[in-house]
């Protein structure tokens, strides 16, 4: 897609970041550090809670930090009073380990349609070595009047 803003102007970080307060995107400390005119940016440590028992970062987390970023994007693109987005498939392939420091998503979409969105999450290590890719596709579901 070109680099044409997709979010509203008003949307801010903090914003983001507080919807997240009290669910699973909080526990595993996922934060949103940048909104993009086409992309949005959030962060996830590699930690106690996000890895596996060998020490590497568990797929889960990764896919989790993915569908997060997803569903936000779709979210803040469509009109609330009407509708709201709803994960349909996510996928991921992982292609390296980490086992300390933050990972950073950058999710951006692929299509942007009245009933489906698709984006696509790439997540990068400290040394922006590409972790995982996701790709997400959304439901947009209309309000039932």
């Amino acid at each position: 897609m070109a680099k044409e803003r997709i979010f509203p102007d008003y949307l801010e970080l903090e914003a983001l970041n507080n919807m997240s307060e009290g669910c699973m995107v909080e526990h595993l400390g996922i934060k949103f550090t940048e909104i993009g005119p086409d992309y949005l940016k959030a962060t996830m440590p590699v930690d106690h809670r996000t890895k596996q028992p060998m020490g590497l970062l568990h797929g889960g987390a990764s896919v989790a930090l993915a569908e997060t970023m997803g569903s936000v994007g779709a979210t803040v693109c469509i009109d609330l009073n009407e509708a709201y987005a709803v994960g349909l498939e996510i996928n991921a392939n992982h292609i390296k380990s980490a086992r300390s420091g933050l990972v950073t998503g950058t999710a951006k979409p692929i299509h942007l349609g009245r009933g489906t969105h698709v984006w696509e999450i790439k997540v990068h290590n400290d040394d922006n070595e590409l972790v995982a890719i996701s790709r997400i596709t959304m439901a947009i579901l209309a309000h039932k009047k």
